[in-house]
């Protein structure tokens, strides 16, 4: 199929559509007064800066049609104008880029060898830029220190940590260099249609066909095909494509992450024992702000509430490029009583994880039981309207600005605290806001759609196998807290943070991409793509966006060469293109052998290891202490009591005595009283599992000796009222030949 190469024609006489032949200039619909003078004197005198087609007839069609500019966005973008295809970007905010150009610097991914093609090539170009000593203007590049993940070795061609300005310069670069045109402030027409309310008006289909948008000012855009990149999925909303909004149980998908997950919820805990009532032990005070009355809800049970979102901060401590940390108007010591009864209860560390980004600025995320994240109060924003979704946003910086004068100011903060934090301020060259912050917030999940495919625990832990991967996720499953509640003792806690990791990088289904082709077969979604809330933990982080934006471009072009609904494209065709631009599709390097590891094949008798067991939990994997057996060793997190299990098969072909061991790593955190059940063709027994105990012949320990008949043996470790956390690393069943010398 060819591709339009004719000029636009526009439906009014201002350029909301007349700059695709144009150096890719970024022009709003409220376009300033100094650019509508511009235009008027190009179409009174003709001024050939680049040609306007005034006419009333229909607007132009394209061959993407990609609604969001995030980086998701910006990437599909360029894939489609490589390929030759004709591609406009509408984006509803003031600011291309999303997340990555807006204060999230220090790139989460897990393993970097997973990200190729454009999203590498950005991170490549960040290398470049830091690379010329002119860009240095705050600090020496001699003097600058990365860490964490994103700490770039001197033999890499990329770097992951970076200003938001400099983002911006790269995202804006690709642009101009691709010639795209781009509207900004462009909002769907999100007005429900009467006669359907799962469909707006802005979304105009013909059957499960995507014809044309219509953006809140009547501007109209006509696609082949179209992407929604945004991080709320509007489009696929509007279109009336299935989707999620929340947690599904555990239930669902056949995971043990999903829902409602008050036991696992260890991490960026509030310190034990704190009074939730503003009146400390008066309930008829009614709750502190952000509690809510209705929770926790039941184990693993889905349920309405989506993980908090903040701003990440970006701020500096240099005096000529830092603005002053300003107290909010309107604050109300009251919204941080948690965070001072939280240092009140022993809390002794800043509640923030701290970036260095370079030319003395930060990236600062959430971190802790008080902190940046504003929980409890993200629920209603993926379908809010936008003024709504304004008000909330506004909310949020009100509570982060507040909590950083806090900090720096309030005599309830410890005085070392205060005196940290005061050397920081917002900066002065990063934002156009006059108060130094940025508008977009993290919004870390918001719709997802239910598509071709879905993406799930199973997924990312290696149990489901994508048959067409598309890109590679490589970071642990990971969700911020969800709510706060009162718990049985009447304390304050937080719940819905998970975080299990341990995985390799993994596939992502490229029908985890489309809807299913009786809802829509014109729509890609690398964003809010089909993935239960677990799985996006994963896959959410803006390389793996950028990844699956180049992916969604390649398939909506090659849709419009085969004449295909993009659900039925040839995988082989699209798998040779993403190959070609340097996608990464499998995940073949070796993991790293750790010092601590035992190969189970230097084990006589019979050995299972921990990734033979049948199990329900165990799902966090480790290599912190050892010895251990195998790649790695998995636990229960000190959570979900009762309803984490996992089962050793054994198959003897002969009766007689037997020695059980397991393997464990010692520690004084471990549980003394792990109950493990040995059951065979004569009985079953119970034993307690001290595993504080170093094993006498580690990695195993001896558990006991055993007459067993020949048949099925099988070994379960449970966590039923353990006090500690529980190790699972794999069992042995040793023959005793001689039964004299057994110990």
């Amino acid at each position: 199929m060819s591709f339009s190469t004719k000029p636009l024609r526009l439906t009014r006489c201002y350029t909301t559509a007349a700059c695709t032949n144009a150096s890719a200039l970024l022009i709003a619909p409220t376009s300033t007064p100094q650019l509508k003078t511009l235009i008027l004197l190009v179409v009174l005198f003709g001024f050939n800066l680049f040609p306007i087609h005034c006419q009333s007839a229909e607007p132009p069609t394209y061959d993407l049609v990609i609604y969001g500019g995030t980086s998701a966005g910006i990437s599909a973008a360029v894939q489609a104008s490589r390929m030759g295809a004709s591609v406009i970007v509408l984006e509803p905010s003031s600011r291309i880029g999303g997340l990555t150009t807006s204060g999230l610097g220090q790139t989460d991914i897990g393993k970097k060898q997973a990200i190729g093609g454009i999203s590498r090539e950005f991170y490549q170009r960040v290398r470049q830029h830091y690379a010329d000593d002119s860009n240095w203007h705050w600090e020496r590049k001699a003097s600058y220190r990365s860490g964490g993940q994103s700490r770039t070795n001197a033999d890499e061609d990329t770097m992951w940590t970076f200003e938001p300005s400099v983002a911006l310069k790269i995202m804006q670069d690709l642009v101009n260099e691709h010639r795209i045109p781009i509207i900004l402030n462009a909002k769907l027409d999100r007005t429900s249609l009467q006669d359907d309310n799962t469909r707006v008006k802005g979304v105009i289909m013909q059957d499960a066909t995507i014809r044309e948008l219509i953006m809140e000012d009547q501007t109209r855009y006509r696609g082949r095909v179209f992407i929604d990149a945004t991080y709320e999925g509007d489009l696929l909303a509007g279109a009336g494509i299935s989707y999620m909004v929340g947690r599904e149980s555990a239930e669902t998908y056949g995971e043990s992450l999903n829902g409602v997950q008050t036991q696992r919820a260890l991490h960026h805990q509030l310190r034990p024992g704190i009074d939730p009532y503003q009146v400390p032990g008066d309930p008829k005070s009614g709750l502190l702000p952000g509690i809510d009355v209705t929770g926790p809800g039941v184990e693993q049970d889905g349920d309405h509430r989506v993980q908090a979102f903040c701003f990440r901060m970006c701020l500096t401590d240099h005096p000529r490029n830092r603005l002053k940390i300003s107290k909010p108007a309107d604050y109300d010591a009251r919204d941080y009583e948690l965070l001072f009864r939280n240092f009140e209860a022993g809390a002794k560390v800043l509640p923030w994880s701290f970036s260095l980004m370079p030319n003395r600025k930060t990236d600062i995320n959430n971190n802790r039981g008080a902190s940046t994240d504003f929980i409890g109060q993200s629920y209603r924003y993926p379908e809010a309207t936008y003024e709504q979704r304004e008000a909330i946003i506004e909310d949020h910086l009100h509570y982060q600005q507040g909590l950083l004068w806090t900090l720096a100011n309030h005599p309830r903060v410890p005085i070392a605290m205060r005196q940290q934090v005061s050397k920081w301020g917002p900066c002065r060259d990063e934002f156009s806001n006059p108060d130094g912050w940025q508008r977009q917030l993290y919004i870390r999940e918001a719709r997802r759609m239910i598509g071709a495919t879905v993406m799930t625990q199973n997924h990312c832990q290696g149990t489901i196998v994508a048959r067409q991967p598309v890109g590679l996720a490589a970071y642990t499953m990971d969700s911020h807290h969800v709510q706060r509640y009162v718990d049985s003792n009447g304390h304050v806690q937080n719940e819905g943070d998970v975080q299990v990791g341990g995985f390799s990088p993994y596939g992502i289904e490229y029908g985890s991409l489309t809807p299913k082709e009786t809802e829509c077969d014109n729509l890609l979604v690398p964003v809010c793509l089909s993935a239960s809330h677990i799985a996006f933990g994963s896959i959410r982080m803006e390389p793996v966006f950028m990844v699956l934006g180049q992916t969604s471009a390649t398939a909506a072009i090659q849709a419009i060469r085969e004449k295909s609904p993009v659900q039925k494209i040839h995988y082989a065709t699209l798998q040779r293109q993403l190959l070609q631009d340097k996608q990464v599709l499998r995940w073949s390097q070796p993991e790293p052998t750790s010092p601590l590891s035992t190969d189970p094949k230097t084990f006589s008798g019979l050995v299972t290891d921990d990734n033979q067991s049948d199990r329900t939990g165990f799902d966090s994997i480790s290599q912190s202490t050892g010895p251990f057996l195998g790649s790695h060793y998995r636990h229960d997190s000190n959570a979900g009591k009762g309803k984490q299990n996992a089962t050793y098969t054994f198959n003897i072909q002969k009766s007689g005595k037997y020695k059980l061991q397991l393997a464990w790593t010692p520690h004084r955190n471990r549980a003394t009283n792990v109950p493990v059940l040995l059951t065979s063709v004569t009985g079953q027994q119970t034993i307690l599992l001290n595993q504080q105990k170093k094993p006498n012949e580690a990695p195993f320990g001896t558990v006991g000796t055993f007459t067993l008949a020949a048949g099925v043996v099988t070994v379960t470790v449970g966590n039923t009222d353990t006090n500690g956390y529980v190790i699972l690393d794999g069992a042995r069943l040793l023959a005793i030949t001689n039964p004299s010398s057994s110990p």
